[in-house]
């Protein structure tokens, strides 16, 4: 009996060079499989503590805090990201760098219900912080391994996000009342990074991806609003006996969500994403589109506790609590997506999705069929936007509102 080949010894130190933009078959690897589903616990827990908020009749405040909570999460995933793009070697430190800030977002998520209920961002602040670090580190390793220009870039990331991280200890120290003032300069802050950091020369970011990754973790956020909406649908049933009432609800949100993946993947992006202004215009337009997301999940249990007499705001409230971030993603979608890909002569369908966030506001008035109404414009504009007359071969290539080609 032969004996299996040894398997092949991997260093813990390599150098972090940048990968080349036209590799192939670049994919995201299981370690970036596994940051996204952790990371999406933090979504999670910001949205079951969204919904709380509302119940405890404290909108104002849980929207703020949500907001805030959500940019913490989809910044440091978004910037894990886009460096893994170009400098992923897959060392041992590479590894063990990157658990730490899968570590620290779970410390992070530990802190998210302190933060809506006390107004206290200490654990939060604690997890960022450990994410932030932990990826300063492996940019001044690229600096490392780099010369000329691309070495004073990775040395701007490094030290602007450090210099970052000094500026959000003042949003501990901040009365509730300034906080948002204070967050909205910090954040500003950490936007201006990446561009700043750029101007010196671009990394070697890989667009497909990129292009991947962003719909992956899309993906995964759409699973968590579909599984925070299952979870209420089954407590009203168990507790209420309303499984007549909630099944349309539970119809129409499965609608929506199917609907906003078959929209998201209507058209494929990574052709597009040709230049650093035109990739971060569309990287940050996702922090709109991915919380979006999650709040469709959070307004579809606000929804279902209306149906069985439990929500404390008014019937349309509960509606416009789903309703309004379904519109709000279908529009992101369009902006970011859709309306950059026109093949079509008939310049009409690129109406489709605003046109489809309007009528879904106006659902609103049908409180408690505002869903079930939602859902089949969702799907309507689906049918509209994508399989209609789709013998077209420039269609099937896209998927519908287009092609590769980009407007």
């Amino acid at each position: 009996m032969t004996s299996p080949p040894p398997l092949p010894f991997r260093s813990p130190l390599l150098p972090m060079v940048a990968r080349r933009r036209d590799e192939e078959h670049r994919v995201a690897t299981p370690l970036e499989l596994l940051f996204d589903l952790c990371f999406v616990v933090a979504v999670g827990q910001a949205g079951a503590e969204l919904v709380s908020a509302f119940a405890e009749e404290r909108i104002g405040p849980g929207l703020l805090n949500y907001a805030m909570v959500f940019f913490a999460v989809w910044w440091a995933w978004m910037n894990f990201t886009w460096f893994a793009s170009a400098y992923d070697n897959d060392d041992v430190l590479y590894r063990v760098t990157t658990l730490v800030q899968i570590a620290g977002v779970l410390v992070l998520a530990a802190g998210v219900r302190h933060a809506f209920e006390a107004e206290d961002y200490l654990v939060v602040w604690v997890g960022y912080v450990i994410m932030r670090v932990a990826l300063t580190s492996q940019w001044f390793r690229a600096a490392r391994s780099s010369r000329g220009p691309e070495r004073r870039t990775a040395l701007r990331y490094g030290c602007g996000v450090l210099a970052c991280q000094a500026g959000w200890v003042a949003l501990l120290f901040t009365p509730a009342g300034q906080r948002p003032w204070v967050f909205l300069a910090l954040a500003a802050c950490e936007l201006s990074v990446p561009y700043w950091a750029e101007r010196s020369a671009m990394t070697p970011w890989h667009p497909h991806h990129i292009a991947e990754r962003y719909g992956l973790f899309t993906i995964i956020v759409l699973g968590e609003s579909i599984s925070a909406a299952t979870i209420a649908v089954k407590s009203a049933v168990d507790e209420h006996d309303a499984l007549t009432e909630l099944l349309p609800l539970a119809g129409g949100g499965l609608l929506i969500v199917f609907s906003a993946w078959w929209i998201y993947f209507a058209v494929p992006v990574h052709a597009g994403l040709t230049t650093s202004r035109r990739a971060f215009l569309w990287g940050y337009g996702h922090y709109v589109v991915l919380a979006s997301v999650a709040g469709i999940g959070a307004g579809i249990e606000i929804a279902v506790e209306d149906v069985v007499d439990q929500a404390p705001i008014s019937s349309l409230g509960a509606a416009a609590t789903a309703t309004v971030p379904t519109a709000i993603y279908l529009v992101s979608v369009w902006a970011l997506h859709v309306r950059r890909y026109q093949v079509d002569p008939r310049r009409w369908r690129q109406g489709v999705l605003p046109v489809a966030a309007g009528l879904v506001l106006a659902c609103t008035l049908l409180t408690e069929w505002a869903v079930p109404a939602a859902g089949v414009v969702c799907a309507g504009a689906v049918v509209v936007g994508v399989a209609a007359d789709g013998n077209r071969g420039e269609e099937r290539a896209g998927g519908g509102w287009g092609d590769d080609g980009v407007g």
